[in-house]
């Protein structure tokens, strides 16, 4: 006769390593010191694990991702080109095996026999998205005007100046939408396995089902692409794009589809902090999402660094998520017992 637990499952927590967890500003950024860094960032993971939560890593893939498409250009007289999709589908290969035997290693070290997988992770973004008419995402090298004319006219990629230092490709950065893969990680954590997904914001997917409100250009590409696949236009059927997804909000939209308790993004500082760089520098230590979105409009939180981590932050909780701790990885053991970082609920009133 089965029976059934009255302990209640234990909580789950979305961990989303900042950019410089494995490769490190002013580093050569080579394997060996990308697994020394993978190796260093560990402890706040088993911290999560020790406490009782089920665990999923996210991860960027900025210098990775940047590095691997320079190679692709440097060879495409020899070597046909990979799409950006596939570029970011190879570091998460990468550096999810970095993370996974790292982390393996640290645990039996450790006497605890807890399995770890890296999940290959499509992420579904909007075809309508507004981005696919704006890139504004730089990859790759820069170019001299020269070059950048010769690359937009045989590649169609878009190109922009970058301050001054040449020119660059740059490409949409749509909003995430679903994690096509939520199941299988939620099977994954409910067999408490550690699961390494979405790595570099996930791999960029269209789903090419019919939607009424598709404008005629974007009906037939989609139509085209399903005829290239051999296939019908259908729910739940799916096709590269070469874009970029936030790594962040990714994060907050997978912890929103497997139902996560906590999303925890772990940054480069210790908390949150208003004015940042200025005499006048307040750190927060809670902040409501109305709050939030407030000290975003007022230009706190700038696009390139806090902004993504404030609205990730936002999205989790406005979809049902419980709470987000923002802090630095060498401080999560503090931050988790409420001494640093800072916690964004759905409380009315900040606490100082």
């Amino acid at each position: 006769m089965a029976t059934t637990s009255l302990h209640p499952p234990d909580p789950i927590a979305v961990v989303a390593l900042g950019g410089n967890a494995i490769t490190r500003k002013g580093e050569e950024g080579n394997i060996q010191q990308q697994f020394a860094n993978t190796r260093q960032a560990l402890p706040a993971i088993v911290e999560l694990i020790q406490r009782g939560y089920r665990v999923v890593i996210t991860h960027g893939n900025g210098p990775q991702v940047g590095n691997l498409f320079l190679m692709v250009e440097a060879t495409h007289d020899f070597i046909p080109e990979l799409p950006l999709g596939v570029c970011v589908a190879d570091t998460q290969g990468q550096m999810g095996y970095m993370i996974q035997q790292s982390l393996q290693n640290f645990l039996r070290a450790g006497g605890i026999s807890t399995p770890v997988v890296t999940v290959v992770t499509q992420v579904v973004v909007d075809r309508q998205d507004p981005s696919f008419d704006h890139p504004t995402k730089p990859i790759g090298k820069f170019y001299s005007p020269e070059e950048a004319a010769q690359i937009q006219a045989e590649k169609g990629y878009h190109m922009v100046e970058d301050s001054g230092r040449g020119w660059r490709i740059v490409v949409p950065s749509p909003k995430p939408v679903k994690v096509v893969e939520k199941e299988v990680i939620s099977m994954l954590l409910e067999h408490n396995v550690i699961v390494i997904a979405v790595g570099g914001g996930g791999i960029p997917v269209i789903e090419l089902a019919e939607n009424p409100t598709d404008p005629p250009d974007i009906k037939h590409d989609k139509q085209k692409r399903a005829q290239i696949l051999g296939l019908d236009l259908a729910p739940e059927i799916y096709d590269g794009v070469d874009v970029v997804i936030d790594k962040d909000l990714a994060s907050a939209v997978l912890a929103n589809n497997i139902g996560a308790d906590m999303l925890i993004i772990l940054t480069g500082v210790d908390q949150v902090c208003l004015n940042f760089g200025k005499p006048e520098a307040t750190q927060l230590d809670r902040l409501t999402p109305a709050q939030a979105q407030r000290y975003l409009a007022e230009g706190h939180f700038p696009p390139g660094s806090m902004g993504p981590k404030i609205e990730a932050a936002v999205s989790f909780i406005e979809n049902g998520g419980k709470e987000v701790l923002i802090t630095s990885l060498e401080r999560i053991r503090e931050a988790l017992d409420g001494k640093t970082g800072t916690r964004l609920g759905a409380e009315t009133e900040p606490l100082k």
